[in-house]
């Protein structure tokens, strides 16, 4: 997958981020081409090597079909309890969040969210939910084209049923 300055792309666990620049960068005797990849959410400055970079994960932003796939996820209240250990939860969660798959990072949500109806999620669940909560609302905003107040609004009417 080729960028181009300009273009908008996610970045596993970080978010959605905007190609400033392709730099080209010598070490020694090897050459590197990268990304310079600016994160809208917090503008931070990330050096994607562009030989890595879909290795990393780092893909374009999800089209409206995927985020039908999205909403369906978050809609989806036929799943199991998850009655884990917390650890094992949020190591699961982590590596879901990580990947920067929309589809997992709203199953993270979803479940989080159910689990808010049962009990107070602690402090490492808050933010965990948090920081997915966060990662969907940036990508939907920017596949919608719609600022991230009307993408929040329709996860908080999800939730609500």
């Amino acid at each position: 997958m080729e960028f181009n300055v300009g273009d908008k792309a996610v970045y596993p666990a970080h978010g959605v981020g905007v190609i400033k620049g392709i730099e080209t960068k010598d070490f020694g005797e090897v050459r590197q081409e990268f990304y310079v990849l600016k994160i809208l959410d917090n503008g931070m400055t990330i050096m994607v090597p562009k030989e890595n970079a879909s290795a990393i994960g780092m893909r374009p932003v999800i089209n409206m079909i995927q985020v039908a796939k999205v909403y369906d996820v978050l809609k989806d209240r036929d799943v199991p309890t998850d009655n884990q250990t917390w650890n094992r939860r949020y190591r699961e969660y982590m590596n879901k969040i990580q990947t920067g798959d929309p589809i997992e990072v709203g199953k993270v949500l979803r479940d989080l969210a159910l689990l808010r109806g049962d009990k107070n999620l602690s402090f490492g669940e808050r933010k965990m939910y948090d920081q997915a909560h966060s990662l969907l609302v940036q990508e939907l905003s920017v596949a919608k084209d719609c600022d991230e107040k009307t993408i929040e609004s329709e996860i908080e009417d999800i939730f609500a049923d």
